[in-house]
């Protein structure tokens, strides 16, 4: 193990995921064997959200540590700015070598196939985020890849082919481990190391497990907000327990490379996920709404600093993530960034917040916030989703009793016994409207 004063940190990334994926969080099949002792000997959080249940808008949130509207990625295909404040650009500042590994999503600017479309070509350096000693990725993933075919980019613009007949996420851990071998050892790394996997593959519009997925993961538990529900899980659900399977076993090859490396004691390894997936069954996709199937996310870190098993119930945010990793690296905290670094929780802090924020895009322009009861989400009628990052006036769209209705099928948005609970769910997420530039914002009862 090299010396050095701060642990090298690795973040997994995997892409779609629901938290109740893992065997940690309740899963019955023995689906995350290695996610499983990696929770075991590190921390779980048990209420992790994501703040924007969208690819892109989650992603830009996740390296600056500030919310989609204030980026102003709100949207997928928005480039991240290049000269945004990062994660990435902080560590290097401090003496850290970073790298990033898969799907990036932040370098394109709409219009589709205008000059400013990196989703399919190289993503040019000044838009790589501050990742500036190893680069190896594709801006949309799914756009110059499948299960078992494609390429990403190097630091230089080349192709990387996927080689043939080795599916997506092993060819890429392949490549990671390779990073992790060829180091000079001379700094502390931070690696960013972004899955596509367990995303629905776009053009096939299906999800792509490896071979043999159906019939692995055919039988399974329906998840609760699932059952008795059309949508289209019946058909891609064993394929999607696929594809987090495969995660988990690079999960397992990460942690054996890194103690045959000697590394494994003075890195912190992270696991955890832009969203999750509700299989079309709160809208006409498979997320952009308010409902745990697609916010609940699994989150876990294991190494220094977060050890010894334990599992925490507070309400916490992907929004958290960058002010923890920056302190995990001795990094001092970007400008007004609007998480809480996780470190705080762990040593006892009694002024957590009681609740997540959410922005929500693309399906609508909508705001919510998760207590550990209750599910309260606005949108605007009047604001275009792919246009307008923000609106004057929102509208109350859903309340959810998560006690008494954990799979969020009973809305009590326009229960007059409720009207409490919603005054009071109002006044939180206002305060969070106010935080973002909303303070002005009206929100109406529902109709």
């Amino acid at each position: 193990m090299t010396k050095q004063q701060h642990p090298n940190i690795i973040f997994v990334f995997s892409d779609q995921q629901r938290w109740d994926t893992v065997g940690a969080y309740g899963q019955v099949l023995d689906l995350t064997p290695n996610l499983d002792r990696m929770a075991a000997e590190g921390v779980l959080f048990e209420n992790a959200y994501t703040c924007q249940p969208v690819c892109g808008p989650a992603r830009a949130a996740l390296q600056t540590g500030r919310y989609a509207s204030e980026t102003g990625c709100f949207v997928n295909n928005i480039m991240l700015p290049t000269d945004a404040p990062t994660i990435a650009r902080a560590l290097r500042a401090t003496g850290y070598e970073t790298g990033y590994i898969g799907k990036w999503h932040l370098a394109s600017q709409r219009p589709a196939g205008g000059p400013d479309d990196f989703m399919a070509k190289p993503v040019p350096p000044e838009r790589r985020g501050g990742y500036d000693d190893f680069w190896l990725a594709a801006d949309v993933l799914e756009f110059t890849s499948h299960g078992y075919d494609g390429h990403m980019f190097d630091g230089d613009g080349n192709k990387r082919v996927f080689p043939e007949g080795r599916y997506r996420a092993d060819a890429q851990t392949d490549w990671a481990l390779e990073y992790l071998e060829k180091r000079s050892g001379e700094k502390p790394f931070f690696l960013f190391l972004s899955y596509i996997e367990p995303h629905h593959q776009n053009d096939h519009d299906c999800y792509e497990g490896p071979r043999g997925s159906k019939e692995r993961w055919g039988n399974y538990p329906i998840p609760g907000d699932l059952a008795g529900t059309d949508g289209d899980w019946r058909d891609h659900y064993p394929d999607y327990l696929g594809c987090i399977h495969s995660l988990d076993e690079n999960l397992g090859r990460i942690r054996a490379k890194l103690a045959d490396l000697g590394l494994a004691g003075n890195t912190l390894l992270f696991y955890t996920s832009d969203h999750g997936s509700h299989f079309r069954t709160r809208n006409e996709e498979y997320k952009r709404s308010c409902h745990d199937g697609c916010t609940h996310i699994p989150m876990i870190a294991c190494g220094p600093g977060f050890t010894g098993g334990r599992r925490l119930d507070a309400m916490v945010s992907l929004i958290d993530i960058p002010p923890t990793i920056l302190a995990a690296g001795g990094a001092p905290p970007l400008k007004n960034m609007r998480g809480r670094p996780l470190q705080a929780l762990l040593a006892g802090a009694r002024d957590w917040p009681e609740e997540v924020f959410m922005e929500i895009s693309e399906s609508q322009v909508g705001r919510a916030v998760r207590t550990a009861r209750w599910t309260y989400a606005v949108w605007a009628p009047e604001a275009h989703p792919l246009r307008d990052a923000r609106h004057e006036t929102y509208v109350e769209a859903f309340l959810y009793d998560n006690h008494a209705d954990p799979h969020q099928k009973n809305n009590r948005a326009r229960d007059p016994a409720l009207g409490k609970v919603r005054e009071e769910m109002k006044a939180r997420l206002m305060r969070y409207l106010a935080l973002t530039g909303e303070g002005d914002a009206t929100i109406l009862p529902a109709p």
